[in-house]
């Protein structure tokens, strides 16, 4: 895992962050896009908007919305610091929208995070450290190590061998990027035609180094209807009990 070094101060303001938010919920369980959906006492994709804002080194965030929405937002979106916040339209798939979110992007962001809606409650300790390896660098990954025994299993479910986790880590967001490492892979992916699940697998294909550095539980996807409930857990354990 990447050592991070100490944070340099002052901080310089040139993280750019997309914040993938273009899907159409199709397993979230429910009529409206998951992303607009309240959690924890807000909308899901509000927790990350607010949460980069927040920070001294970002200089934009570009959100990737349905093309639907990016002439109509909501109204608690634009409730912002609309001088740091740009609205792009999503794709049909995950690649072509951060593709598009980095086309929108400013030229001030020399560092580029990007982050999946779907996690709402990312923590700034995390943060930190992807930008942190960004600036050395490398492509950084947020991710967590796997713990639980894993087993390969045939299309019949008869388990065929138990796989050595010890270098095992599943991936969370953000993913961050120096800007020129990220616009290449990008660029390349779209002329090849080719697609990732994340972010990292495009860049490590041009063979830059990417690691991966502490994650949280709190990252949690938000992806099916029970995850609703944990990420409202999640987020009373942090804030404490509500009000009476």
């Amino acid at each position: 895992m990447f050592t991070v070094p100490a944070r340099p101060s002052p901080v310089a303001r040139d993280v750019g962050v997309i914040i993938v938010a273009a899907g159409q919920s199709t397993r979230s369980g429910a009529g409206e896009l998951k992303q607009f959906r309240w959690v924890g006492g807000k909308p899901m994709l509000l927790h990350s908007v607010q949460t980069f804002l927040a920070r001294s080194d970002v200089c934009a965030v570009v959100c990737v919305l349905p093309r639907q929405y990016v002439a109509d937002p909501p109204p608690w979106l634009l409730q912002n610091d609309l001088d740091r916040l740009l609205l792009s339209v999503g794709g049909a798939e995950r690649t072509d929208s951060v593709r598009n979110g980095l086309e929108d992007l400013v030229p001030d962001a020399k560092i580029v995070l990007v982050h999946d809606a779907a996690r709402p409650l990312v923590t700034n300790e995390t943060i930190d450290r992807v930008i942190a390896a960004a600036r050395a660098g490398h492509g950084a990954v947020a991710a967590l190590p796997v713990v639980d025994t894993l087993k390969e299993a045939d299309a019949s479910g008869r388990v065929v061998r138990t796989v050595d986790r010890t270098s095992l880590w599943r991936a969370q967001t953000p993913q961050g990027f120096p800007r020129d490492v990220i616009d290449q892979a990008y660029q390349e992916a779209h002329e090849r035609g080719i697609t990732g699940t994340d972010d990292a697998a495009l860049v490590e294909r041009l063979g830059v180094p990417v690691v991966v550095v502490r994650g949280h539980e709190r990252a949690l996807k938000v992806t099916e209807p029970g995850d609703f409930a944990r990420a409202e857990l999640l987020q009373q354990l942090r804030d404490g009990p509500p009000e009476p």
